[in-house]
């Protein structure tokens, strides 16, 4: 891709809408982690998408830059310097990695590799949903805020039909889906290693904010998974209407 290419008007449109989506997806729904002094979000759907589309610059602008701002807006200022550069790794790798398919010599090995990433996919969501978000949850929309309670019942189902849908469109669909879903799964966990590091190592010396690092790693991971679970079929919709997308 030529510099031009890069530069275009089209590419900076994209680029800015999508970091608008992503800053505006990450202060829509959001979960206060008290634990940390961070917050549970969807704006991870955003970055993945913008990623998955529009290749790794654009993941990597609206990634950190969505994200950060939505930081700043929410008043999570001492997250803002962090979440630049982790969002914006996640956003590069995930549209790097989505452009370099391995090949494997046969289709019934991508529907392999393709089942175990929706078994641990569905696993990780049901988990995660379980263990931290069953009982009674706070959450805000916006600037309202309210309490509900959710049942472990409901994650459990949710991990099914994820694991489910992520198999069904890699036997089915399209069998190279399930590198799709790694590279989704790779970006996450960069930032999931990204935060704990920061909350374990610097938010404390830089902000003087005492954080526990690890008990953020499965609220990440979940952010991570249902991120993926919105991103990964509107990805696909979008590549089957407008098919020379998935060759960016």
């Amino acid at each position: 891709m030529t510099r031009e290419k890069e530069i275009s008007p089209f590419n900076l449109a994209i680029t800015a809408v999508f970091t608008a989506l992503v800053c505006v997806a990450t202060m829509t729904f959001s979960i206060n982690v008290p634990a940390t002094r961070g917050f549970f979000n969807i704006g991870e759907s955003m970055v993945f998408l913008s990623a998955l589309l529009f290749g790794p610059f654009v993941g990597a602008f609206a990634g950190g830059i969505g994200s950060m701002l939505a930081d700043l807006l929410l008043g999570f200022p001492h997250y803002a310097p962090a979440t630049l550069i982790i969002k914006a790794c996640e956003g590069a790798f995930v549209g790097a990695l989505k452009k370099r398919n391995p090949r494997f010599s046969s289709k019934l090995e991508w529907k392999f590799f393709t089942l175990i990433l929706g078994v641990v996919a569905g696993f990780l969501l049901g988990w995660v949903g379980m263990s931290y978000y069953s009982g009674d949850v706070e959450l805000s929309l916006g600037s309202s805020s309210f309490m509900f309670y959710l049942p472990a019942e409901f994650w459990l189902f949710l991990g099914v039909i994820t694991s489910l849908s992520i198999i069904f469109l890699g036997f089915l669909a399209d069998p190279e889906f399930g590198w799709t879903v790694f590279s989704v799964i790779t970006g996450g966990f960069i930032m999931v290693l990204g935060y704990f590091l920061y909350q374990q190592f610097f938010i404390g010396p830089l902000f003087n904010i005492e954080a526990v690092a690890i008990a953020e790693i499965p609220i990440n991971i979940g952010q991570m998974i249902i991120g993926a679970t919105v991103a990964l079929p509107i990805a696909k919709i979008i590549w089957r209407a407008l098919p020379y997308l998935k060759k960016k």
